[in-house]
């Protein structure tokens, strides 16, 4: 029995997170397709989940425009529906059959998934310059949220399942972009990878079980405003 499970583990933020529950103490199963783990395949996922129990499930894979080049595009006029369809694949389609293995093969447990401010606010294209934040990455994002939710009322009480929403995290990026987009956070920065260790450890801990169902946000305030 792991203690935790984290998918996208070879992630910016996957990596950080691993180390940080393994110093805890933790049994931590790392999954990524960088690993020979293709999430997007359902027997794949299906055969993982049989194999192997665990407490928690944290989930951090996603397509992102940092990491697949290709999405940025110059307005949602120009977006090729195959890169929408593929974002919503893996961001939504994947990650219910994660989750869904998750409660299939285990009797309890605790899922945390991971949505962005871009779930919940529109990107400012002035952060942007002339290029634009894929719209497909917002949509899914603000899918997580909602499947976050189902799961939640559907798997209780065994299950607890909740949602983060992420701001923007620091990985260098452009000064004039890392800049900008500070002034629109109340706390004056970007995020760091661990600025969530915390919330996931909580959110998973016996300090949470009356959480379920819940949004919990890191993002330094920015959707305050």
């Amino acid at each position: 029995m792991y203690d935790y499970i984290v998918t996208g583990s070879a992630g910016y933020l996957g990596k950080t997170l691993v180390e940080f529950l393994e110093q805890k103490g933790n049994v931590v199963l790392s999954l990524d397709i960088q690993t020979g783990f293709d999430l997007n395949k359902s027997e794949v996922v299906e055969r993982i989940f049989e194999e192997n129990k665990a407490r928690n499930l944290i989930n951090l894979f996603a397509l992102n425009d940092k990491v697949e080049e290709s999405g940025f595009r110059s307005t949602f006029l120009d977006l090729d529906l195959e890169d929408f369809r593929r974002t919503l694949e893996v961001n939504v389609t994947s990650l219910f059959s994660v989750c869904r293995e998750f409660i299939r093969n285990n009797t309890q447990g605790n899922i945390v998934n991971f949505s962005s401010i871009y779930g919940v606010r529109s990107p400012d294209p002035r952060l942007y310059g002339s290029g634009e934040k894929p719209i497909s990455y917002g949509v899914s994002k603000a899918a997580v949220l909602q499947l976050s939710r189902h799961l939640a009322t559907h798997a209780a009480p065994d299950f607890r399942v909740n949602s983060i929403v992420l701001g923007g995290v620091f990985e260098n990026q452009h000064e004039s972009f890392i800049h900008d987009y500070s002034l629109k956070v109340p706390l004056a920065r970007m995020g760091n990878p661990e600025d969530i260790q915390e919330a996931v450890l909580f959110l998973t801990s016996e300090s949470s079980t009356y959480v379920t169902g819940s949004a919990v946000y890191i993002d330094g305030g920015f959707s305050s405003w």
